[in-house]
């Protein structure tokens, strides 16, 4: 492991050199890849530095401890104990490090999310959760482009499905799928009784058109108008586009944008991403079962989180974890909670390596 973790840090230092001279830095395009490529070794090598400044200080200890005696070599020999600990936790996260990674990480993704159980009270909290995306979104420059929303007259949404683009997107967002539970008390509620509702999530990678087989003679393309909440923002002409594919049945309809190709567009890379995950459903359900990962199957039948709001409190079952920070969760601040989920993916993953 740590020779090719070594291959590793040495190609980094050669990135780092070729950055920064004026023949790489005139060439925009070089410029671009070679920075990141870098920007994707960085995070191995900065951990083997960690590791071999451990290593040498740890030596270095049980080293000066065979010349010493009494109280301090006792003192040598405890820091000495203390870093092989630590050294040992640095060794683990560099296998993490070093596990394949999913190649649609780094791409976009179609976010979908419904209404489930619960009636108004349940649209209502699709739109606090389409809210929180959008400012996750904002916050790490994600392009968050609506494709079809499906409003209710009181500001809740019984469905809306986006568009989101930007390098990383679904390797960040990918652990949002299934089914978000709030309990809280609803504005129509007049004697302030807690009620529980769900919405459901699905995050897909958006599909490249080289990885779908979609033959355009197998979709029907339907025009309509669009229109709004209670009818509101109606469109006189058809630019909503409906597109429905025969052999699967998937429907996709987008109707967000006033030009009728652009709507198609959408729709379109909406239609491709669906049909990737129908695929890749299929086949991963011919695979071993026990392929589970720790935070789940990613099936948006599955109960992943709850939000309390009389307790502030957001829980995410898969790994136990509890968080009280309600509002500026709901502001869009999820690092904390998806970056604990991604820990422990890895982790699964390399308990099943090693088993």
């Amino acid at each position: 492991m740590l020779d090719r973790v070594k291959e590793i840090v040495k190609r980094y230092d050669e990135l780092t050199e070729l950055l920064s001279s004026g023949e790489v830095i005139s060439d925009i395009s070089r410029f671009t890849a070679l920075s990141r490529e870098r920007a994707s070794l960085e995070e191995i090598a900065e951990s083997y530095r960690r590791y071999a400044r451990c290593e040498k200080e740890m030596n270095a200890a049980f080293a000066e401890a065979e010349h010493e005696s009494g109280e301090m070599k006792d003192m040598l020999l405890e820091e000495g104990y203390a870093l092989k600990e630590q050294l040992a936790e640095l060794e683990n996260e560099l296998k993490i490090l070093l596990l394949p990674k999913d190649k649609k990480d780094d791409g976009g993704c179609v976010l979908e999310i419904r209404a489930g159980a619960g009636g108004e009270e349940a649209a209502l909290f699709a739109a606090v959760l389409y809210r929180m995306y959008q400012g996750y979104c904002d916050a790490h420059r994600f392009s968050f482009e609506p494709v079809s929303v499906n409003e209710t007259e009181l500001g809740g949404m019984k469905e809306a499905i986006v568009n989101i683009g930007g390098r990383g997107a679904y390797g960040r967002l990918k652990y949002e799928s299934g089914v978000h539970r709030v309990q809280r008390v609803p504005e129509t509620e007049s004697q302030g009784r807690i009620h529980t509702s769900t919405a459901t999530v699905a995050v897909l990678p958006e599909a490249e058109e080289v990885e779908v087989e979609l033959d355009e003679k197998d979709v029907r393309v339907d025009l309509f108008r669009s229109s709004g909440a209670g009818g509101q923002k109606v469109n006189k002409t058809e630019t909503a586009i409906r597109l429905t594919h025969f052999p699967t049945g998937i429907v996709v309809t987008c109707q967000d944008e006033r030009s009728q190709l652009k709507n198609k567009e959408k729709a379109y890379r909406v239609l491709r991403a669906r049909l990737y995950d129908y695929y890749q459903s299929r086949q991963n359900s011919r695979e071993a079962a026990n392929r589970r990962s720790l935070v789940g199957t990613g099936d948006r039948s599955e109960r992943i989180r709850t939000y309390n709001y009389p307790q502030s409190r957001i829980t995410d079952h898969r790994i136990g974890l509890s968080l009280h920070n309600m509002e500026a969760f709901l502001a869009g601040d999820l690092d904390e909670m998806i970056d604990a989920l991604a820990r422990a993916d890895r982790e699964a993953q390399l308990a099943g390596e090693q088993s």
